[in-house]
């Protein structure tokens, strides 16, 4: 399994300095074969991530327990997300259990918040909001979502995980969209 480093989302997550999500892209040369081949995808990002932050953690991946959910519910946007506006800018609130953070939550309030959005040298928004979070996702899955299949993780198995259970939240999801061939590994742990 090899990591796709020239994929134009690279550049476009970078896009959202505050983004506290981890993003891993990768094509196997072995056939899919189902929640095995999503775990060798999450191990190789987990090794990524650990080599990019010279961080080794423990972590035990034949503990990690994976369960299958549909896309659309893994990219769902609440219709009507708990907000408040703090100095112009807007903050979502959303209770979740198990420390297990939705995406959509974890993308648009990161511990230390956001920053404006610019493009092209111009501000667009003082912050993010729905509309990034669908460009990163048309971007990552350009098309569409109906050949995605998506497992949700346990987060015990890895001391990467460990920050997000103290306060803020962890997460970890594998993707793999067959139109592409590819696997999409989405972590997210953090605190304040």
């Amino acid at each position: 399994m090899r990591e796709l480093t020239q994929d134009k989302f690279y550049q476009v997550i970078e896009e959202y300095q505050a983004c506290c999500i981890n993003y891993c892209l990768l094509r196997d040369d072995k056939p899919y074969m189902g929640v095995e081949s999503h775990r060798r995808a999450v191990k190789v990002a987990i090794d990524k991530i650990s080599s990019e932050m010279s961080q080794p953690w423990e972590e035990d991946i034949s503990k990690a327990v994976a369960r299958e959910i549909e896309a659309e519910d893994w990219l769902r946007i609440p219709d009507n997300p708990s907000k408040q506006i703090f100095d112009g800018v807007t903050h979502y609130h959303c209770e979740y259990e198990d420390e297990k953070i939705p995406y959509w939550y974890a993308f648009l309030e990161p511990p230390h918040g956001t920053e404006p959005v610019v493009r092209d040298g111009i501000e667009i928004r003082n912050a993010y909001d729905f509309e990034d979070f669908r460009y990163v996702n048309h971007v990552l899955f350009p098309n569409g979502t109906d050949r995605l299949i998506v497992y949700e993780w346990s987060t015990d198995w890895s001391e990467f995980f460990e920050s997000g259970h103290e306060w803020w939240g962890a997460a970890c999801w594998s993707i793999y969209d067959s139109s592409l061939d590819r696997y999409v590994v989405v972590m997210v742990s953090a605190t304040d």
